[in-house]
């Protein structure tokens, strides 16, 4: 009986697993994961190293850092019970 409930606790948690998406746009950032269902801005948690950064050198704007574009591949991890995203990386494919 308790390893049922055990079992039925962790199946509703729905632990952190990784998935692969693919943005499908940028303003507002849409990814669409597995081919199967999308997920909108406000689900996904996107780090730094994932977001455009420019550099103003007198005259000049330097591009540092490229952020994400429609067509990049990514690799997520759900968290939160499925509620957040984290993009993890872009996949060079």
């Amino acid at each position: 009986m308790v390893k049922k409930i055990v079992k039925q606790s962790l199946d509703a948690q729905q632990l952190a697993s990784a998935m692969y998406g693919k943005v499908t746009s940028i303003h507002p950032l849409e990814v669409l994961v597995d081919q199967r269902f999308s997920i909108p801005s406000e689900f996904l948690i996107l780090p730094e190293h994932l977001t455009e950064y420019k550099v103003e050198l007198g005259q000049q704007t330097l591009l540092i850092r490229k952020g994400l574009e429609v067509g990049d591949k990514l690799i997520l991890i759900r968290s939160d019970g499925g509620l957040q995203y984290v993009v993890v990386g872009r996949l060079n494919l």
